[in-house]
């Protein structure tokens, strides 16, 4: 739950360093990177999911010049990160397990 406090360009940055970690050292297996972070999803989320949401995205935007994303938002800034392939699971509350792969 660290990316929601960070901007675009930080998040791109924190997860290439993920990336590298995962992927460099001769390390043939790969792996993934793990994130529990927000997720706006206003189709699905219901309301009281969707408000808590918004207001951590108040939060972040008056805290920390960061935002919550949605999936198009988040797929973005992983495939610039270059992550190939991402899985979000919405289990977590108001939270989403978000797995990475190069």
């Amino acid at each position: 739950w660290i990316l929601h406090n960070w901007n675009d360009d930080n998040c791109i940055k924190i997860l290439k360093n993920c990336k590298e970690a995962i992927s460099g050292n001769g390390n043939k297996k790969g792996g993934k990177v793990i994130i529990i972070d927000i997720v706006i999803n206003e189709k699905e989320d219901r309301d009281e999911m969707r408000e808590v949401k918004l207001c951590f995205d108040i939060v972040m935007m008056t805290s920390f010049d960061a935002k919550e994303r949605d999936e198009n938002h988040w797929k973005q800034i992983f495939t610039q990160a270059g992550f190939q392939t991402y899985k979000i699971y919405p289990n977590f509350g108001f939270r989403s397990l978000i797995e990475l792969y190069p």
